[in-house]
């Protein structure tokens, strides 16, 4: 790779990349823009040349797209948050779906009966849980905290974030500062961040012991802002609040469901999309009371209690063993008898056990990223007639459609985006399947 001087030619961007940049076509080679959107006609700078594909940085608009919107974030372009804050919500919500629609076309070799509506909350404000990166800075004399660069592995210098859930966009400079006047300001790589219905927790990691007054500060801090306040020294099982700490719940308020949380456990990103995600899943699989329902990569219950709501029994199983053991007790706090939990490594399961020997008439699967290949035999083994799949990564749901259908008989009734991640590139999708 080698650099050349700033560009001057002018470049028509035909497309947008899965990464939120423009893509234009140079002598048949792509050159893929930071900042430009397709429609544009543009100039660049900083190209850097490659093998099969340039890259370079929008410098200039001779026409603009009437999609594009001012980002409302002083820190759009540097920071590496968000990527699509200049392209109107609706045009950001079109190019998901797209995205989302090419990769089952190319991938699955099918297209769904139906074209789900996407599924929108507020696109500010929204992210509940976050890991920031903190350094401390010579030059500056000072810790900056935030997302990393888009264009570089260092910490941005924020002094509020957008997308952050209150009171967490308000934080970042008050929270800079604060770390800057501690002894082990330089041994702070990361602050992680959630905020509940009834609290909100920062975790510090904590490379060395804090000294006495590192610590008074620290519950000075939680208490000024009115934050909870937990030290991480090692691995996640390290986790120790500083001081008194509530347990962090949210609430599934039209399924009567009050589900706990520590600060390090997964929980679903934007908080109010889940309440939306939770009902939709609801009404997508419509279990019936008779019936019982599989529910694999449970977490802490998120879909399983409601769903034992409206069904005879829901069966969650999860390969972490400490969200197991917090789906049971989030169970038992809101006295659902009939919603039981399995601990099981769901990349190699054991049809023998119990559990996956029944039969189920319904499914759900929100599985990582990586997907949900090796569970897919039980899905079919179980005899599910419907099954709804949440995924936070369109290739390996494309993957897994294509098994779904062409190996296990099943029909892709539907599916769309979840707008999990407003003002980024990241693609959160639910399907259908029917037997």
């Amino acid at each position: 790779m080698n650099a050349s001087a700033p560009a001057t030619a002018i470049h028509e961007v035909i497309s947008l990349s899965h990464d939120g940049r423009g893509v234009a076509r140079v002598n048949g080679k792509a050159l893929f823009i930071a900042g430009a959107l397709p429609g544009e006609r543009v100039s660049v700078r900083g190209l850097k040349r490659h093998r099969n594909y340039d890259e370079a940085t929008l410098d200039s608009l001779e026409y603009a797209s009437p999609l594009r919107v001012t980002p409302q974030c002083a820190h759009f372009g540097v920071c590496g948050g968000c990527s699509l804050q200049h392209l109107e919500p609706g045009a950001q919500i079109a190019a998901k779906q797209e995205h989302l629609l090419e990769e089952l076309r190319r991938t699955a070799r099918v297209e769904p009966a139906t074209v789900l509506s996407a599924l929108v909350a507020d696109p500010w404000g929204y992210r509940r849980r976050a890991r920031l990166g903190a350094r401390f800075v010579g030059k500056k004399g000072r810790v900056v905290v935030g997302f990393r660069e888009r264009a570089a592995p260092l910490v941005a210098d924020l002094k509020r974030c957008e997308i952050l859930a209150p009171p967490l966009d308000g934080l970042i400079e008050p929270l800079g500062s604060m770390l800057t006047n501690l002894e082990i300001r330089a041994r702070i790589p990361q602050v992680e961040v959630a905020v509940a219905d009834n609290a909100t927790a920062l975790v510090f990691r904590v490379l060395s012991p804090p000294a006495a007054s590192d610590l008074e500060q620290l519950r000075a801090f939680g208490a000024k802002f009115e934050v909870q306040v937990y030290l991480q020294p090692g691995a996640a099982d390290s986790v120790s609040a500083l001081g008194e700490a509530r347990p962090l719940v949210y609430h599934l308020t039209e399924f009567d469901v009050e589900l706990e949380f520590k600060p390090t456990e997964f929980v679903q990103v934007n908080g109010g999309l889940n309440r939306i995600m939770v009902k939709r899943a609801i009404e997508l699989l419509a279990p019936q009371r008779t019936e019982e329902v599989l529910d694999l990569f449970c977490g802490i219950g998120n879909f399983t209690l409601p769903l034992a709501r409206q069904c005879t029994r829901a069966v969650g199983v999860e390969g972490d063993a400490g969200l197991i053991e917090r789906s049971r007790a989030n169970a038992s706090a809101n006295r659902i008898e009939n919603a039981e939990f399995h601990h099981a490594d769901l990349a190699a399961i054991d049809m023998a056990l119990p559990w996956a020997r029944r039969s189920y008439t319904r499914a759900l699967l929100d599985p990582p990223r990586a997907g949900a290949r090796e569970a897919l035999p039980l899905i079919d083994r179980c005899g599910a007639r419907r099954v709804v799949y949440f995924s936070c990564h369109p290739g390996s749901l494309a993957r897994d459609t294509g098994i779904l259908v062409h190996e296990f008989g099943f029909r892709l009734e539907s599916a769309g985006v979840i707008d999990m991640f407003p003002h980024t590139s990241h693609v959160e999708s639910v399907a259908v399947f029917k037997r």
